[in-house]
This record gives structure tokens, C-alpha cells and sequence, in this order.
């Protein structure tokens, strides 16, 4: 079984929470960042000489995140915990709640298997990461690990929940975060005791972030002589939530043209892997898995995918994104490596008909030729691909919850 550690969270005071975490940067503009940055004890504001300094001094930048990062700790608009685990819920606008545990898992674990991966990642992301914890020491955006449900870790859930939460706010999307402080040793030890049960953990988002801890575990080893393996780099913020609390959406594609095809020369290609039955201009989302909806010159189409080419991926891998980039990508657009291309938009789902007419929209545009929406990999899938040691297509699942960044923070140099 992998590890799981309780660990002394680092978490805004009550007059901060409000105002000090946030969604993850990507999410914003650069004159976005720039502006949240201007709020007075922010993370994005702790952060602000690396993400919006002028300075090229990079390391200069980071020594200066560790500062700003104790002087909020000095000033207790940072608390420290003592050793705990805790129990954090978000609580959606649509009353989707989902739940689970943050605690710390081992980069052992993650190199031999016990926690497993689906996706592949990039080396110089991995290494820029890296670099940022090497000089800062905080991770501030927990790893989403998942396992099948556990009725016993269920039940010790609902019965924290019970209690008052230590950090309760709304964020400007309308979920409600709530985070309860477990620190009492013999509810830890129940804890520790059930989550011991759990074979394996499977990453569900946050392969970068966990590839770039594991890495830079591997360089403090290096340098330190004295490394045993339970120092404090050697671990990773997670939030692991089980099989109920975890939803997969589609992640659907668009290309800009056919490969120098016709429409109708465009189709018939299709039809020789796949069975095809025009829907008109009625949107349709895939109703089961090995069914694609394709919008193409103002109809949609059902795609089929036929029982003999399903049959030859079945052992490994039969994802639909995989037969989708083989039988049309490869085959016919001639798309060699959807890594490496830039002939694919990848566009967010819904779980719905809503992101079957984002595909529309965008095709309508004129900017696309032609969109296709893939039925959302099952949770199944995603641990039988993990388990089979395969990879996944880029940009297959789109997966909830999202976490904030520096609700809770985890110092690697308490």
C-alpha cells in the first residue's frame, strides 16, 4: 500500500482566507495576474517576483518568494499546524460536492508503481518546477490521487464533518471550500489505519507536479550526504479522493482542415473504419463509449468505431481518443504524432449537449473545418490504462474537482 502522511499544513488566518488563495495560473491573463498581484497578502501577491517581477535575476526572484513567504508566517497571516491531516470538501454552485483527504505521499512510492500515472509528461516543465521548489520549498497546489471507494474511509469522513471547519469560504465562482483539521492522534491513527487498505492511488491530475517533486527529491539526494529518505523533500501534497468524489469529462478536438480532402472524399475515408449515420443539424453527443459525434459542413455525424478495430486494441488500450488519432489523425489527415503537432485544438467538455455546441460554435467560425466530441473516459479506463502501464492521448480527460492553489501549503523546510 502507498504511503499516506498527516503533515503541518501551512493555511491563511481567518482574516485572510478570503483574500489569499486562488485558481491556479494558468487560469488567468497575464494582466489578470498582474492586477490580483496588487492584493495586499495574496498568494499571487507572495509570488509576484516570479510571476510578474522585471527582474531577470531568477533565483534572486525565488530567494524572495521564501521571504515573502516567512514574513507572512511572522506576521500570522500564515498559520502553522501541528502535524494533522485534513478533510476538504468543495461545494459547487450545482451542489456537486466532492471530498477527500490532504495529506503527503512518497516519491518511493510514485518511482515503484504504488502510485500510478496515465499520461506522459514534459522533461522541461518537470525541470522548471523543479528548480521553482528547490529555492522556494512550498508546495502550495496538492496532486488529485485517486482509489476505488473505501466504506470505512467514508465513514470516518462523515463523521469529521460533523465538526467545525477550520477554513470555510466562497469563492468567486460560487463553491463553497471547506477544510477540517485533523490532528486528534487517535483519529489519525484510524485514519492511517484505513488508508493502509488502499492498493494503489491513481493520478488523476497533477502529473507535472508530482513528476517535478519526484525529480527534486532525486537532486536533494544527490547533495546531501546524509539523505536517509525521510526528509521533508521526499514527500508530496495530495488530495486523494475516492471513485465517488471524482467526475471525468470529455476533452474533444477540432482541426482546421482535411488534409487537402473534400468533404465527400473526407467521409468516405471514414467509412472504412468506421459506420456513419448523418444526425442533420440536430447537435448529438456521443451516447456510449466506441460512439463519436463529428460536426462537419453544417451536420453532425454519428461515428461508429467497428467491432474488428476495437476488437485489435482491446488488450491494451481501447480509448476512443486512441482510435479516433489511429483510424482518422494518422490514417487520414495524416497527423504522424499528435504530440507534436499543432494541427489539433484540444476543447474542454461538459458532460453535455453545452459542449457539443462549443464544438459547433467553433466550427461555424470558419476557423475549423471539422470537430469531433468523444464520450468521457470512464473511471474504469483510467485505472485499467494506468494499470497496463500505457499512456493515454494527450488532453483525454477533463477532470473535477479543480483545486485552489495555497489553501493549504505544504513547507519542505519546516
Amino acid at each position: 500500500m502507498p504511503t499516506f502522511k498527516p503533515f503541518r499544513g501551512i493555511r491563511p488566518s481567518e482574516d485572510y482566507v478570503d483574500i489569499f488563495p486562488t485558481h491556479p495560473l494558468d487560469n488567468f491573463t497575464q494582466e489578470e495576474i498582474q492586477k490580483k498581484s496588487q492584493i495586499d497578502s495574496s498568494y499571487i501577491q507572495m509570488i509576484k517576483p516570479y510571476v510578474v517581477s522585471k527582474s531577470k535575476d531568477i533565483d534572486r526572484n525565488l530567494r524572495k518568494i521564501r521571504t515573502n513567504f516567512e514574513e507572512l508566517l511572522d506576521d500570522r497571516k500564515l498559520i502553522r499546524d501541528n502535524s494533522s491531516y485534513y478533510l476538504y470538501s468543495q461545494i459547487l454552485a450545482n451542489k456537486t460536492i466532492f471530498r477527500g483527504l490532504l495529506g503527503l505521499v512518497s516519491v518511493e512510492d510514485f518511482k515503484n508503481g504504488k502510485i500510478k500515472k496515465h499520461e506522459s509528461t514534459l522533461t522541461y516543465r518537470k525541470e522548471k518546477l523543479a528548480y521553482y521548489l528547490d529555492k522556494v520549498d512550498v508546495q502550495a497546489e496538492p496532486v488529485l490521487l485517486t482509489y476505488m471507494a473505501n466504506p470505512k474511509v467514508e465513514m470516518l469522513m462523515n463523521h469529521e464533518e460533523k465538526n467545525v471547519p477550520v477554513l470555510n469560504y466562497l469563492d468567486e465562482n460560487g463553491t463553497r471550500h471547506k477544510v477540517w483539521q485533523i490532528d486528534n492522534r487517535l483519529k489519525m491513527l484510524q485514519f492511517k489505519e484505513v488508508l493502509e487498505q488502499i492498493d494503489s492511488f491513481y493520478i488523476a491530475d497533477g502529473h507535472h507536479r508530482i513528476g517535478s517533486a519526484a525529480l527534486n527529491a532525486e537532486n536533494q539526494k544527490n547533495k546531501n550526504k546524509k539523505h536517509s529518505g525521510t526528509e521533508l523533500y521526499n514527500y508530496v501534497f495530495s488530495y486523494v479522493v475516492s471513485n465517488q468524489s471524482i467526475k471525468i469529462h470529455d476533452y474533444n478536438r477540432l482541426l482546421a482542415d482535411l488534409n487537402g480532402l473534400s468533404e465527400k472524399e473526407f467521409i468516405a475515408e471514414i467509412e472504412k473504419n468506421f459506420l456513419l449515420h448523418e444526425k442533420g443539424e440536430q447537435p448529438y453527443y456521443p451516447s456510449q463509449k466506441f460512439h463519436i459525434s463529428m460536426y462537419l459542413g453544417g451536420k453532425f455525424y454519428s461515428l461508429h468505431v467497428k467491432h474488428e478495430l476495437r476488437k485489435q486494441q482491446s488488450e491494451l488500450n481501447d480509448l476512443d481518443h486512441l482510435l479516433l488519432e489511429e483510424y482518422i489523425f494518422k490514417d487520414i489527415l495524416g497527423i504522424a504524432d499528435p504530440k507534436e503537432t499543432e494541427a489539433i485544438t484540444y476543447i474542454k467538455g461538459t458532460s453535455s449537449i453545452a459542449g457539443i455546441n462549443d464544438i459547433k460554435e467553433n466550427v461555424d467560425s470558419g476557423k475549423f473545418k471539422v470537430g469531433f466530441g468523444i464520450y468521457p473516459v470512464s473511471f474504469n479506463d483510467l485505472l485499467k490504462v494506468s494499470d497496463n502501464k500505457t499512456i493515454m492521448p494527450p488532453k483525454c480527460t477533463y477532470i473535477e474537482p479543480k483545486l485552489v492553489t495555497a489553501l493549504v501549503m505544504y513547507d519542505m523546510k519546516q
